[in-house]
């Protein structure tokens, strides 16, 4: 099965006053998946070509001052590029802020049938000015390309 993007609320206490947000969900065999664990399987593993975009994306945004770096780890650490905010067995919180825009990458873990697990990767942005909304509908298209495929990882 692939991932699915599935409708998502922009009401989120882990980004209040969102004002765009995405889900893909996954349906994995089996059971056990803690989400750190899928965090980590996911976003903690890019295919090359991801790898490659994400280093054209922070030349370009450099010249333009926003964040290119990786910021540093948090208390909780790093998942991939994104520090990690929150964590518990069900559910990560990873993301930072920035002055064009906040973001949250949450992923979870609930029980789907009685022989399945789904994993859940929500991301939630809350655009501060123009140049925020500018940046979300330039990444976009690859976002959407992103996602899934990082999530492909899991199987």
């Amino acid at each position: 099965m692939k991932p699915r993007a599935v409708p998502v609320s922009l009401l989120s206490r882990h980004l209040p006053n969102a004002d765009w947000a995405d889900r893909f969900e996954l349906a994995l065999d089996g059971k056990g998946l803690t989400a750190t664990q899928a965090a980590e399987l996911s976003l903690g593993r890019s295919p090359r070509w991801v790898r490659d975009l994400l280093g054209l994306r922070n030349r370009v945004v450099s010249i333009i001052g926003l964040k290119s770096a990786a910021p540093k780890p948090g208390r909780l650490g790093l998942v991939g590029a994104f520090p990690v905010l929150e964590k518990s067995d069900d559910e990560v919180v990873l993301g930072f802020d920035d002055k064009h825009l906040d973001f949250r990458i949450v992923v979870d873990v609930r029980a789907g049938s009685a022989v399945n697990q789904i994993v859940g990767v929500t991301t939630l942005i809350r655009r501060h000015n123009a140049l925020g909304r500018i940046y979300l509908a330039a990444v976009m298209p690859f976002h959407k390309m992103i996602v899934p495929t990082l999530m492909g990882g899991l199987r």
